[in-house]
């Protein structure tokens, strides 16, 4: 419970003791009126002997009837005071939400955006590698030796660009003729990928300027691991315009690299203990998770008509709060219609 929701259930706390007591008040008031009704009825019986006896009565009345007005006039003023501090509190908790909301969705967006710009990167790399001299020339003719120089150059830019599993050359049939770490994958040489989604899209890109970015999925022949694989065209003389002689594919480690990033979303400790941070595809399957959970098999299902805005913010019922923002893309990386999630409990679950 946060301190304004604490404020809000005090002054409803104190309203209602305040009523409680203020009905005792004036319970005990009017059973003094009766006593004193009952003492002047008994004074006039008793005749001259009962003169003082029915001072002192209506005085206990007057100051009966005085009491009276001062509680109806304190509960008054109680009432309008707990009805003002009750409506202060309210707008205080709207505020509450409404940072708490702009504060999820600026995390979500954050998230997205570093995946964004991460894999803009890799879009230019898989362009630019595939003008390699090396890569180009393995292509080109049945020269093991230029293949073998070929995985060789691969492996000197894998030791470099830390961020990829692996890098493979395959030629116009899908035949895989080279890859940068052939001692870590070595059935990879010889594999033949022309039914892999990578290298089909690759085949038909338009020109050099173009590229082929593919779902996250799980390699077997990577040993298991999650990957994000961009692949394009290599053409002959490595020009944009050049014929198709080949493709490039580039996989990167998806599972290591989103895993820091929705780790490193800045939380303090006691939010990060209700709090779960996702990265989800366009179909609202979780690619990455803070918790590790349902990555690649569940999918996150926005609230109801949630999708129509890029970024967002809502409560469950529940009170589970949920921000998320859409991929904006970035240069000329345009997304692939990713998301940030950031999921929010109200307590922790024990």
């Amino acid at each position: 419970m946060s301190d304004y929701e604490r404020i809000v259930e005090l002054s409803r706390n104190v309203g209602t003791i305040a009523n409680r007591k203020l009905i005792s008040i004036n319970s005990i008031t009017h059973e003094i009126r009766i006593l004193a009704l009952n003492a002047l009825i008994e004074a006039s019986r008793a005749g001259s002997a009962g003169v003082g006896f029915a001072v002192v009565a209506k005085e206990v009345k007057s100051v009966s009837h005085r009491i009276t007005e001062i509680s109806s006039e304190m509960g008054k003023d109680l009432a309008s005071s707990i009805s003002e501090l009750n409506r202060v509190g309210q707008h205080m908790m709207v505020q509450l939400e409404d940072a708490k909301g702009q504060r999820l969705k600026d995390l979500a967006l954050n998230m997205i955006d570093i995946i964004d710009r991460n894999l803009y990167e890799r879009s230019c790399d898989v362009r630019w590698w595939a003008t390699d001299a090396a890569v180009v020339e393995a292509l080109e003719g049945a020269d093991m030796g230029k293949r073998a120089f070929a995985s060789e150059r691969l492996g000197v830019i894998l030791n470099s660009y830390t961020v990829y599993l692996d890098l493979w050359i395959a030629d116009l049939e899908g035949n895989v003729i080279a890859n940068g770490r052939p001692q870590l994958f070595p059935g990879v040489v010889g594999s033949n990928v022309a039914n892999a989604p990578w290298f089909q899209d690759a085949i038909g890109t338009a020109s050099g300027d173009h590229y082929a970015a593919q779902d996250i999925e799980v390699s077997q022949r990577l040993g298991g691991q999650q990957v994000a694989t961009y692949s394009t065209a290599v053409r002959e003389g490595g020009r944009a315009e050049g014929r198709v002689i080949g493709a490039l594919g580039i996989f990167f480690d998806w599972g290591t690299q989103a895993a820091t990033v929705v780790n490193a979303v800045r939380l303090t400790p006691e939010e990060r203990r209700v709090t779960r941070c996702m990265l989800v595809d366009k179909d609202g399957r979780i690619i990455a998770s803070s918790d590790g959970k349902g990555i690649l098999s569940d999918k996150f299902n926005l609230r109801k008509g949630a999708n129509s805005q890029k970024t967002d913010f809502y409560t469950t019922g529940d009170g589970t709060a949920v921000g998320f923002a859409e991929t904006p893309g970035y240069e000329t990386y345009p997304g692939l219609g990713w998301l940030g999630v950031i999921e929010q409990r109200t307590r922790r679950e024990e």
